[in-house]
């Protein structure tokens, strides 16, 4: 049902599908975060519910709006202000961009690795790929100072957090800013973005997955588990944030340099500037997977090195996370 609502999705060209393709992967992704009965998975189905259901209306209020006006329900002749508004209101909703952010911290802190991994990438295609077909008519002082905002609020909301899936949805967010301050002006490098975000979020979700870390906490005790995909870990986190010789560095190298051409130079600086909020616990995560030994009290028990080999899929989204910038002139070109 996701892989069919996504397809339904990105495939329309008339609102009412787009929407129906929306509501289909709403009501497939439900069953998945409240698998594990416990009261946080059960809330934060709930919460996911009821924000993706006003979303959902919003948007079908905004075509709405647009067919009455002007007749069409072609997704790309979205042409009047009031249904762009609401359209912007309702895919913000659907991503969390601040302001509309409050719901996802909070899911993905309730739902399981795997289900807070397909939240944080195959959820949000559907709506970047509406934000993508429509994004001519949209109002770009809005989207970027709602971008801005995503990158500023990501990055200091993150700085405070224990929890590793809460810091990983506020990384989300700030990079959901990234990818919405290009948008109107170069729409390939949203994908790209994306593309590269998922890819990124992937491998840490797995190998957060291989050794079972949630907490700050739990993280630095399991180096003992498995020490080369920890100190990979270090590598892909890096990665996310966006340092030059790893993969992250080349959408953000991008983006500033579309920005500065688009004579943006003060919203470049600014958006740059706000990623090292970002950087800050992509480090603290990174330090606590790679350099700090759990204390070694005498009731201490260290946990098993797993001799389990690492899957397939782990270790080619790392490889990927880690090498792939080598690769940007294939994109260039």
């Amino acid at each position: 049902s996701l892989l069919l609502g996504t397809t339904i999705t990105i495939s329309s060209n008339h609102w009412m599908m787009a929407w129906t393709g929306l509501e289909i992967n709403t009501l497939a992704i439900l069953p998945l975060i409240s698998k594990p009965h416990h009261p946080r998975a059960i809330e934060a189905a709930t919460k996911y519910f009821l924000v993706q259901a006003a979303a959902s209306t919003l948007l079908l209020f905004s075509c709405t709006t647009n067919a009455l006006f002007t007749g069409q329900w072609d997704i790309t002749q979205l042409t009047h202000p009031i249904s762009c508004l609401l359209l912007t209101t309702a895919i913000s909703m659907k991503l969390g961009l601040v302001p509309f952010h409050f719901w996802f911290p909070e899911v993905l802190q309730g739902s399981p690795l795997t289900t807070g991994l397909l939240l944080a990438t195959a959820m949000k295609f559907p709506p970047i790929t509406l934000f993508l077909l429509t994004s001519p008519s949209l109002n770009y002082t809005l989207l970027t100072i709602m971008a801005i905002a995503s990158a500023a609020l990501g990055g200091w909301a993150g700085l405070n957090q224990t929890q590793i899936r809460k810091i990983l949805a506020f990384s989300s967010i700030s990079h959901l800013g990234w990818m919405t301050i290009i948008i109107i002006y170069n729409p390939k490098l949203t994908l790209i973005t994306f593309y590269l975000y998922c890819m990124m979020t992937a491998a840490i979700f797995l190998t957060l997955k291989t050794t079972k870390s949630l907490k700050l906490s739990s993280i630095m005790a399991a180096w003992t588990k498995i020490p080369s995909l920890n100190a990979i870990l270090m590598l892909a986190l890096l990665s996310l944030a966006g340092l030059p010789p790893l993969t992250g560095f080349l959408p953000k190298w991008l983006i500033i340099q579309e920005l500065t051409k688009q004579e943006m130079t003060s919203t470049a600086t600014i958006i740059a500037l706000l990623s090292l909020l970002g950087l800050f616990f992509y480090l603290r995560l990174a330090y606590c997977a790679t350099i700090t030994l759990p204390p070694n009290s005498a009731n201490y028990m260290k946990q098993w090195q797993t001799n389990k080999p690492v899957n397939t899929l782990t270790t080619t989204f790392i490889t990927l996370t880690i090498t792939l910038l080598p690769l940007s002139p294939m994109i260039f070109s």
